[in-house]
């Protein structure tokens, strides 16, 4: 039995969690975050035109963690015209990944027409200093508890906006309050939190440019089936002595 922590999850559903990343990343279309609010208040005085927005394209983001999600992400991302910087600790692993996976073939270069630049766990500070939006893909695990510190939302680009859909401790909690706080992180989207369910009182939910979901970003039909698919999929080859196919676990 899995420890309650850890679950089966197919290639295929990871694809889910992008649906909550991709609602966050639209927000920069309307300039910032807090332009929901003032959208609302045009509406209500009947102005037209107001708030002034933004949009993507030409903005650097930054995957940190580039397995599966990872990929697709970077896949979602491409025709918005984006530059992407991706990091993984090991470059030659994808190449294994991607064969079990519905992600782009190494062999074929798939990953290559993706990612303008990428680096390893050495980079991770360089390519945080160059992105107006940081997404953290990355597994948590005793080496990556805590590695958005303070280190690292410091040298981010003022106004840039932090993204987690991974697991809330991969983020320093005093760190990212420090600097919702001096306003130099212009936003926080997050769909995990540091405890949860997080409290609805936190300091960090007083802050207008933080967007939080309450870990919903994989409970859809479409999760769900492919859930179920994988459940099955599991007790039949245990039924037949087979090894287990087409799962991973995930913390």
């Amino acid at each position: 039995m899995l420890p309650q922590s850890m679950a089966l999850r197919s290639p295929k559903s990871q694809v889910v969690q992008l649906e909550m990343l991709l609602h966050v990343l639209k927000w920069p279309y309307i300039s910032s975050w807090a332009s929901c609010n003032q959208m609302k208040i045009s509406v209500e005085q009947k102005k037209l035109g107001e708030p002034t927005g933004d949009n993507l394209q030409g903005k650097t983001v930054f995957i940190l963690g580039f397995g599966n999600i990872g990929i697709h992400l970077a896949k979602r991302l491409r025709p918005f015209d984006v530059k992407i910087l991706a990091t993984k600790r090991s470059w030659g692993r994808l190449a294994q990944d991607s064969s079990k996976s519905e992600a782009p073939s190494v062999e074929n270069g798939g990953y290559t027409d993706l990612v303008d630049e990428r680096g390893n766990h050495a980079d991770i500070l360089k390519f945080a200093s160059k992105a107006d939006i940081v997404v953290c893909c990355l597994a948590m695990n005793s080496e990556t508890i805590g590695i958005v510190n303070n280190n690292f939302i410091s040298v981010m680009r003022k106004g840039a906006i932090l993204i987690n859909i991974s697991r809330g401790g991969l983020l320093d909690y005093d760190a990212v309050l420090t600097h919702l706080k001096s306003g130099h992180l212009g936003g926080l989207g997050i769909d995990v939190a540091w405890t949860e369910p997080f409290d609805p009182d936190d300091a960090i939910l007083k802050f207008p440019d933080v967007i939080i979901t309450p870990h919903v970003a994989g409970v859809t039909e479409l999760s769900y089936r492919d859930m179920a698919k994988v459940v099955g999929d599991v007790a039949l080859q245990l039924h037949a002595g087979k090894p287990f196919t087409g799962i991973e676990i995930v913390n």
